[in-house]
């Protein structure tokens, strides 16, 4: 099994996702069983749409759950790092993408909850290609489909 990557997080988000986790483990977990107990009194299961919407919604629950204890565990919480002119995970990136500006931060689609902002992680291929560039500086990736796709950094800044 691969060793879990090291995520960034600012204080905002890794509070703003351990409340979510504490919320789903204590209060989500204990209305679940309760719909579930309600429903399964309601008699047949083969044929109980609530009781087999209630389990499917613990999974997705218990699924969440888990994701959030990995991530939270294996995360470095503390400041954006600053901008200087190199892509390091954690900043808003500017590139040239197969001819076309996209801006992007690159780092965990949970730091930028509530952001406009795209992000790639720094495994992405495209995170991949990019990570420890300079601005101006050119690589290329190999997109799903085969094509190779070609980047130029243009602009790296502290994401805010």
């Amino acid at each position: 099994m691969a060793e879990p990557t090291q995520t960034w997080l600012t204080q905002e988000a890794f509070d703003r996702l351990q409340s979510e986790l504490d919320e789903l483990a204590g209060a989500g977990r204990k209305d679940i069983a309760a719909r579930i107990e309600a429903a399964r009194e309601e008699g047949d299961l083969k044929e109980n749409g609530g009781y087999h919407a209630a389990k499917d919604e613990q999974g997705k629950m218990e699924a969440r759950i888990r994701d959030l204890t990995e991530l939270l565990k294996h995360s470095t919480v503390g400041e954006a790092p600053e901008a200087n002119g190199v892509v390091v995970v954690g900043t808003v990136v500017t590139a040239e993408v197969f001819g076309d500006e996209e801006r992007f931060l690159l780092g965990n689609r949970n730091l930028a909850d509530g952001s406009d902002l795209d992000v790639y992680s720094a495994e992405s291929p495209l995170g991949a290609a990019i990570l420890g560039l300079k601005v101006g500086d050119q690589a290329s990736y190999t997109a799903p489909n085969g094509k190779e796709i070609p980047v130029k950094v243009t602009a790296v800044e502290t994401y805010a």
